[in-house]
């Protein structure tokens, strides 16, 4: 292999890396519903530091055997929670938040307890930026602000 073919290949091998230094998460946290809960979420704000939009394309975790990407929507008087197969966009130069009420990472079938304190290991896929994994902190006592502390969304057994 000539020293040219070696150079390009290390400069190709960095650029997943550089895109994914653009994408930034904040104030990640997860949470299920109980103790025996089947079920859970994590919420954060992902922001897009690049000049080049992006994408959230999936996530993955071995504190579940499926992780999806959810949002709800209002069906009727009902709010519903659903799968988002095509991910969320995060536009360059902005920030995008998942949080409880709306965009989510869904745990489906844990594999075992979210218990206050420990900390999860999620991995987050990009359409450009690649792979990100992130270290989340279980917090089942935090309230979203937006929701006053008092109400709370039921869906399942999880509150996402």
């Amino acid at each position: 292999m000539s020293l040219k073919n070696v150079l390009l290949a290390g400069v190709c091998a960095l650029v997943p890396l550089a895109a994914a230094a653009e994408m930034r998460v904040e104030d990640p946290y997860a949470r299920a519903a109980g103790a025996m809960a089947r079920s859970g979420a994590a919420f954060m704000q992902i922001t897009n530091a690049g000049e080049t939009d992006d994408r959230l394309v999936a996530a993955a975790s071995d504190v579940a055997e499926r992780v999806e990407l959810h949002t709800h929507i209002m069906d009727g008087e009902v709010m519903r929670m659903v799968e988002v197969e095509e991910g969320f966009a995060v536009p360059a130069g902005e920030t995008i938040s998942l949080q409880r009420g709306g965009m989510h990472v869904m745990f489906l079938g844990l594999t075992r307890a979210l218990e206050q304190g420990d900390e999860i290991e999620v991995t987050l896929s990009f359409e450009g930026a690649g792979d990100m994994t992130v270290t989340i902190p279980v917090d089942n006592e935090r309230m979203p602000e937006e929701m006053g502390g008092g109400m709370q969304m039921r869906h399942g057994q999880t509150d996402g």
